[in-house]
C-alpha cells in the first residue's frame, strides 16, 4: 500500500486517515453531529484499520477529550498495538496562553494511552493570548522532550506557516503538516499561497472536510428530505441552501457518472480526486458516523481516475465554485 510522509519527519501514513470529530458527544461537537454509542465507534475504527487506514486525527476540543479516549479504547479493542498506527491530536488556543500546551500534554497522553501522540497540532492560528511563535516554541520543547513525535498546525495561512517553520528551524525541527479544508468546492490552496508554501517548505497538507461535511456525497442532492436530520449548526456551516444545491448539481451528476464507471461511490470519487490532483504532498481525513463510511473511505485509496475524468471534475468543480 502507498505511504505518504508527513512533511520531512520520517512519519509515514496511508493516503487516507480517519477524522474523529464525530466521536465526541460533549461540548462543541454536539452542534455538528449526533452522539455515537461507543460500540458504533469501535466498529468504525475496526473497519478503518481493516481497510488499510493507519492514522487517526482527533483533538482535545472534540467532546472535551472524549474523542481521544474513545479512539484509544477502540484501537485497543481492535487489537491494534502502540506503533501500529499514527495518532494526531490538536491543542485548542481559545482564550489560553501558549504555556497551556505544556500544562495539558499529560492530559492528552493519558487520554490516548497506551498510544503515543505522534503529531500534535495547533488547532487554529487565532484565539490565543500568546503569539504563534510562543505556541510553536512550546510544541518544539515537547518534541525535544520526546513527549510528541512531530509538530503540526491547522487552518494556518501561508504567512502563518512561515512563522511556525522559522521557530522550528531554530530547533533543528521541521513543520510536519498544516490541516486545511480541501475538496472539490474548496480549492483556495491553489491561489492563496498555502500549496506553494507547503511544497517549498516540505510541509504536508492534511485535507479536512474532503466531502464538504457530506455535501459531496451526493446523498442530499438525491434525497433532500435527509437534511431534516442534519443539526442546524452543521447546515449553516456547510451552507446547505437551494443556491448551493443548484450550483453543485452538475458537479454531483458528473461524479455519479464517474463513480458508476468504476463501481465506486460519489464519496470515493471526491477523495480520489484530492489524492490524485495534489499528489503525495496531501493526505485526506474524512470522518465517519457509520461503518460503511470508513469502509468506503479506505477503499477510495485504490480508486484511480483517468486523465479525462480528472479534467471533467476540475471543470465542473471550477464552475460550481464560481456559482457559489
Amino acid at each position: 500500500m502507498e505511504r505518504r510522509e508527513l512533511g520531512r519527519t520520517g512519519i509515514e501514513v496511508s493516503p487516507v486517515g480517519l477524522g474523529t470529530l464525530q466521536f465526541g458527544s460533549r461540548g462543541l461537537t454536539t452542534g455538528f453531529y449526533p452522539a455515537l454509542p461507543p460500540e458504533r465507534i469501535a466498529e468504525i475504527v475496526r473497519a478503518a484499520v481493516e481497510g488499510g487506514i493507519d492514522w487517526f486525527d482527533t483533538a482535545e476540543m472534540y467532546g472535551r477529550g472524549e474523542s481521544e479516549r474513545l479512539l484509544a479504547s477502540s484501537l485497543t479493542e481492535a487489537g491494534v498495538r502502540p506503533g501500529d498506527v499514527v495518532i494526531a491530536s490538536k491543542w485548542t488556543p481559545w482564550l489560553r496562553t501558549a504555556r497551556s500546551i505544556s500544562r495539558t500534554i499529560d492530559a492528552r497522553l493519558r487520554a490516548l494511552a497506551p498510544f503515543p501522540l505522534d503529531l500534535h497540532q495547533i488547532h487554529m492560528p487565532h484565539g490565543s493570548f500568546s503569539r504563534i511563535e510562543s505556541q510553536v516554541e512550546q510544541l518544539a520543547q515537547l518534541r525535544e522532550a520526546g513527549q510528541i513525535g512531530a509538530v503540526g498546525v491547522s487552518n494556518f495561512s501561508a504567512a502563518h506557516m512561515e512563522r511556525a517553520h522559522d521557530v522550528l528551524r531554530r530547533h533543528g525541527l521541521r513543520l510536519a503538516a498544516n490541516q486545511v479544508q480541501i475538496n472539490l468546492l474548496a480549492r483556495d490552496i491553489e491561489t492563496d499561497g498555502v500549496l506553494e508554501t507547503a511544497e517549498r517548505l516540505g510541509v504536508t497538507l492534511i485535507a479536512l472536510a474532503p466531502l464538504r461535511t457530506g455535501l459531496l456525497t451526493g446523498k442530499f442532492h438525491k434525497r433532500p428530505e435527509l437534511l431534516r436530520n442534519v443539526p442546524r449548526v452543521r447546515r449553516l456551516m456547510a451552507a446547505y441552501t437551494p443556491k448551493t444545491f443548484a450550483a453543485t448539481t452538475p458537479l454531483i451528476d458528473t461524479m455519479r457518472e464517474i463513480a458508476s464507471a468504476h463501481g465506486a461511490t460519489v464519496s470515493q470519487v471526491a477523495i480520489a480526486w484530492i489524492l490524485q490532483r495534489y499528489g503525495t504532498r496531501v493526505v485526506v481525513i474524512p470522518g465517519a458516523s457509520k461503518v460503511h463510511h470508513a469502509q468506503e473511505s479506505a477503499a477510495a485509496m485504490s480508486l484511480e481516475l483517468t486523465a479525462r475524468e480528472m479534467t471533467a471534475l476540475d471543470e465542473r468543480s471550477s464552475a460550481a465554485i464560481a456559482r457559489l
